[in-house]
């Protein structure tokens, strides 16, 4: 993309009734009136079903640690270090669990004690572990959501044990839930909670495309990480939640029809892998200088199901998460399978492992119209470098110029040489001609 044009930029609308919702988030998360759990929300919204429960999430907490206040960043994982946990550790855990070692968060408050944990179930090899030192730390309940995931063709009679044993564990943590605590499940919000949630879904997906389909894109991917876990990993009330996806939607439709651009002198589309460095967000506006626009990666697309060509040519979500509207629900269980979908492997229903480590990604980047991608290569936390190498060897045979730089882990700068990181991506612009622009 060689054109020089200069599109309009405007400030983003949706901006402030984002920061009113992740204020709303974060109070909720440290309420004493609430039973606090850490670990996985990809399943249940345990604050709306358990109104007098909430459960923090272990990605958004550790990821804010780091983005906000590295000297205490590292203060947290020194506290994990010196216990025994090494620097190959996940970085948001080590926050996350460095804070609870260290007795305060960010703000100088008490760190908020857990009372009971539910283990996240995803791919990545570190997850299951996360809740486990507040669990042993206090020590309070703790209870498993296993990822069932398999490679190979699709089996429906292990796609059918799969399901059943996901619906237990779900029916097993809300019964002990209710027993150990003496509070009540609310089952009609289970399902209300399946059809607001397919609307966010929905919204989620409109926005992908109108960010990747678009030229000039109206939306950058740094925009997008400040909002896109606004109720997926960050829960707040519903209807509100819908509201401000619809609002996101519509204005990136606006901003689409209108022209108005993300990077006024757009000339050069990029994906990457998983999320950034939250410490050095930077880089984002370093390459804007370029004219180069970053449209994110399955990490930002798995909120919409991640994006597929269909055999007509079109593009939609690679596979429906839900059951037709029509099926009847009588009993928990009914809700609880309505609720995973017709294919059980893995919370976001992805079809194989190979597809998601190796090809997903050049998939997304050919819907995203990019020219190039932008790999990291983490230390820690592996689960998340899986097949790296693999997927840059796919990206290059469809074209597109393809780098790697080298860090800890999106949580930890520890091992991020920031200054290299900038040469790389000069060295990388001008081996396409460009040159920085006013």
């Amino acid at each position: 993309m060689k054109n020089k044009q200069i599109w309009e930029t405007r400030p983003l609308e949706f901006w402030d009734k984002a920061k009113e919702l992740r204020a709303r988030w974060q109070e909720s998360s440290s309420d004493a009136k609430r039973v606090l759990g850490q670990g996985s929300t990809y399943d249940i919204d345990w604050a709306e079903c358990f109104p007098a429960m909430n459960i923090v999430e272990d990605n958004p907490g550790g990821s804010m640690i780091q983005a906000k206040d590295s000297p205490y960043a590292r203060k947290c994982r020194l506290a994990s270090e010196i216990r025994g946990w090494g620097r190959e550790i996940c970085g948001y855990t080590n926050n996350l669990w460095g804070s609870m070692y260290l007795g305060y968060e960010q703000d100088g408050l008490p760190f908020p004690p857990r009372k009971f944990v539910v283990f996240m179930p995803a791919e990545c090899d570190q997850h299951t572990k996360r809740g486990q030192q507040c669990r042993d730390f206090a020590p309070v309940p703790g209870w498993m959501s296993d990822c069932t995931i398999y490679l190979g063709e699709d089996d429906p009679v292990r796609d059918e044990l799969f399901r059943e044993h996901k619906v237990y564990c779900n029916f097993k943590q809300i019964n002990d839930l209710e027993r150990i605590f003496g509070q009540k499940f609310d089952d009609e919000k289970l399902s209300k909670m399946m059809d607001y949630s397919e609307e966010v879904i929905e919204y989620s997906r409109d926005i992908i495309m109108l960010m990747g389909r678009t030229i000039p894109s109206p939306l950058s991917v740094k925009d997008l990480y400040s909002v896109y876990t606004i109720g997926h990993l960050t829960k707040v009330d519903p209807e509100d939640t819908v509201n401000f996806w619809k609002m996101v939607r519509d204005e990136v439709q606006w901003r689409a029809d209108n022209q108005i651009a993300a990077v006024g002198n757009e000339r050069f589309r990029w994906v990457e892998a998983h999320p950034p460095s939250w410490h050095f967000l930077k880089y984002y506006r370093y390459m804007e200088k370029y004219g180069a626009v970053c449209l994110g990666s399955q990490y930002t697309a798995q909120n919409c199901g991640l994006l597929e060509y269909k055999p007509d040519g079109g593009i939609d979500r690679r596979v429906s998460m839900k059951y037709p509207k029509d099926t009847p629900i009588a009993t928990r269980e009914d809700a609880l399978r309505m609720m995973l979908g017709p294919d059980p492997r893995e919370p976001r229903a992805w079809k194989s492992d190979e597809y998601i480590r190796q090809d997903s990604i050049v998939e997304f980047a050919d819907i995203m119209r990019a020219d190039g991608a932008l790999l990291p290569l983490w230390r820690g936390g592996v689960g998340c470098t899986l097949t790296r190498k693999e997927q840059a060897m796919r990206l290059r045979k469809a074209g597109l110029s393809v780098i790697y730089y080298e860090g800890s882990q999106p949580g930890d700068r520890t091992d991020l040489d920031e200054q290299r990181f900038l040469d790389q991506l000069d060295t990388w612009m001008e081996s396409f001609g460009y040159e920085m622009l006013d």
